[in-house]
């Protein structure tokens, strides 16, 4: 898929590209994000066995890693986890990159309807889940990083 990051080919996470997501690092507040902060996460990631057939690596043009998803199929719906790669966050680009992970969904998946769930004080991300139609559902308490934090759950139709 062609987005203004340029063509993005979407394709399973292999390990090697796990091991280098791993060590992506984001400026204050955002290495809330980074993912060795909580070791279930960096575990799972890490794992071929954990990370299953959920995990998917978005490539640029000539092959780097752009960005990542993780698809949950839950009912109807498909709940999205995503990352951009850290230099690229805060370009205008995440719109773009939300938009290619979307339609890689829908064509592998065909649900209904897509769910995502952001710490609520990442105004950035709410901001793009809110320009492609995404409207809040539910806020909750979320256990994660060592520590309780605030989460806000976002669906829109597929």
């Amino acid at each position: 898929m062609t987005t203004i990051l340029g063509p993005v080919t979407i394709a399973p996470m292999t390990q090697a590209q796990a091991e280098a997501i791993a060590r992506w690092r984001y400026e204050p507040p955002y290495d809330f994000y980074d993912l060795d902060a909580d070791e279930r996460d960096l575990a799972e990631l890490l794992d071929p066995e954990s990370r299953g057939d959920g995990y998917f690596a978005a490539c640029g043009q000539a092959g780097e890693v752009i960005g990542f998803l993780q698809l949950r199929n839950e009912g109807d719906a498909i709940v999205i986890g995503l990352g951009l790669r850290p230099d690229l966050t805060d370009r205008g680009l995440g719109g773009s990159f939300l938009e290619a992970g979307l339609g890689f969904a829908r064509k592998a998946f065909a649900p209904l309807r897509f769910r995502v769930s952001v710490a609520e004080f990442n105004r950035r991300a709410i901001t793009v889940y809110e320009r492609a139609g995404f409207v809040r559902t539910r806020a909750f308490l979320h256990e994660t990083n060592g520590g309780r934090f605030r989460f806000v759950e976002m669906e829109r139709s597929a």
